[in-house]
């Protein structure tokens, strides 16, 4: 596998993925996987990331006045290289995976969204559901260490299904819902393995969950005081101005394909 973050490696790919797929523009490009967890990167993260900001990060940016991609950013599965791409380049959306979901978000609501909205950027949220996990999977997000699940996470689990069946409300229905609420979040992006589960997500972003369900996470301190819930957000609110369109969307565990679902399916 070869990682090259330079500005005429991006270029080639990107007209290399136009032949192959017979048009004439990409509307995101997702710059994947420049982070600590990588670990086939030849070099360490921050020194593939000093190479793509001399290189690809500007390329990308002249791509897209080109017309080339309509918008472009970053994936990746820890928060540091996202809010170091928004303080050294002009990304339109990055893909923020595994790090805003009903068992953990404390961290990316506090310090990730704000630098977002300072950029008027906008976010993908991978991984709404855990790899699965809140949707019952005997796993906890992606890689080897995925089965070693913290007693913590378990327990949170476990009381998130309490109050959800108090209140007759679907868990996983409550978890995506719950990661496309914020005004940055533009798009949620899941797997799925059947058409079956693509069908429930679409079900589930349509699904109302009575505001007593969120209050009740919110009194035992289930999720953060601050959190914005779906009965706080409506569809009329104003949303901040993004530079580049993004769709939202589904996941279950052993992802086969992905769905993509518009915000307007709520």
């Amino acid at each position: 596998m070869v990682f090259d973050y330079t500005g005429p490696g991006i270029r080639r790919s990107i007209e290399d993925s136009l032949q192959r797929l017979g048009i004439d523009s990409l509307d995101i490009v997702f710059v994947h996987d420049i982070s600590s967890d990588n670990k086939l990167l030849p070099t360490p993260w921050q020194e593939q990331f000093k190479i793509a900001t001399a290189g690809a990060f500007p390329e990308l940016t002249r791509m897209r006045e080109e017309g080339l991609i309509k918008g472009w950013g970053i994936g990746v599965n820890t928060p540091e290289p996202i809010l170091r791409i928004l303080e050294v380049a002009d990304p339109d959306v990055c893909l923020l995976a595994s790090q805003y979901s009903l068992i953990d978000h404390k961290n990316a609501l506090n310090n990730i969204f704000p630098m977002v909205r300072q950029k008027n950027a906008s976010l993908v949220i991978g991984s709404s559901l855990n790899a699965g996990f809140i949707s019952g999977s005997p796993r906890y997000n992606y890689g080897k260490e995925s089965y070693k699940i913290p007693a913590t996470y378990i327990e949170k689990r476990r009381r998130l299904r309490e109050v959800a069946a108090n209140h007759g409300v679907d868990l996983r229905t409550a978890a995506l819902q719950f990661s496309a609420a914020p005004d940055v979040a533009a798009a949620l992006v899941v797997g799925v393995s059947t058409e079956h589960q693509i069908l429930e997500d679409y079900t589930s972003m349509q699904s109302k969950i009575p505001a007593e369900f969120w209050a009740e996470l919110r009194s035992q301190n289930l999720i953060e005081q601050k959190a914005p819930t779906p009965a706080e957000v409506t569809l009329s609110s104003a949303k901040p101005q993004v530079k580049a369109p993004s769709p939202p969307a589904i996941e279950e565990d052993c992802p086969i394909v992905v769905a993509i679902f518009s915000k307007s399916c709520r």
